[in-house]
């Protein structure tokens, strides 16, 4: 396991794009490439971004409740704010989600269009598997998969995989069908079948934020985790990106 990037705050939403490797960090309100450095800087917690197909670097300002779109510098307005995770289909549909601290009540918006799935269990990363939307809810310890119409409307709510008394947290596909998710209490990334079976798990000194894959490795974003209720939710400087070989 090499360590890429180090003495960061809480480091998420890490992408794979077009041969090079991005990654948020919240604390910073930075968009960076690694390496290469700040990309974008947006004041938002949270602070995720995807790439339409293509290429344009798409930016969720939680705080303000818009997209930014990054290559015009225009950006579309969410209707409020409190927006968590974001995911591209290769039609071009644009998915966030927003968790609810309280309860099962969270829920997934296309954007511009308006919510397409509700009653959610802390809804976090998302990831596109075909026509499939699969998310992560955290606190319903499962992957939840969707059917992706032609007008990116979901349709088909199941249960991709039961993980037990693990709380996933960001999520991606890999070229198998299978599902990488990083797990911030139980300080790992695992991969696992639809239906749950687990393929392989990587642990962590430190909690899993966000993982995702190349053809030959897994890139993970790491920190160490605080708390919810703390000022700063995780220790200062302790975010990391890792690379662990496939």
């Amino acid at each position: 396991m090499d360590v890429l990037l180090s003495g960061r705050g809480l480091v998420e939403s890490i992408r794979w794009h077009d041969g090079s490797l991005y990654v948020s960090d919240w604390s910073a309100g930075e968009v960076l490439a690694v390496p290469g450095g700040v990309v974008a800087e947006v004041k938002s917690l949270p602070l995720c971004f995807d790439f339409l197909p293509d290429g344009e670097l798409v930016i969720v300002d939680s705080a303000a409740g818009r997209l930014l779109h990054h290559g015009t510098g225009t950006h579309t307005d969410l209707g409020r704010t409190g927006w968590n995770d974001i995911a591209v289909d290769r039609h071009g549909h644009v998915y966030v989600n927003r968790p609810d601290f309280t309860g099962p009540t969270g829920t997934i918006d296309l954007a511009c269009t308006g919510e397409v799935a509700g009653d959610l269990a802390f809804p976090n990363g998302m990831t596109v598997l075909g026509d499939t939307l699969i998310v992560a809810e955290s606190h319903g310890h499962r992957l939840t998969a969707f059917d992706i119409g032609t007008d990116g409307r979901l349709s088909n709510r199941r249960v991709w995989a039961d993980l037990g008394d693990h709380n996933p947290d960001g999520i991606c596909a890999d070229a198998d069908g299978a599902v990488w998710y990083a797990d911030v209490p139980h300080q790992c990334c695992v991969r696992v079948a639809e239906g749950g079976e687990v393929l392989r798990r990587v642990d962590l000194d430190r909690g899993g934020f966000d993982c995702v894959v190349s053809d030959t490795t897994l890139y993970v974003a790491a920190a160490e985790w605080r708390g919810m209720a703390e000022d700063e939710m995780v220790a200062p400087g302790s975010g990391q990106v890792l690379a662990v070989p496939l």
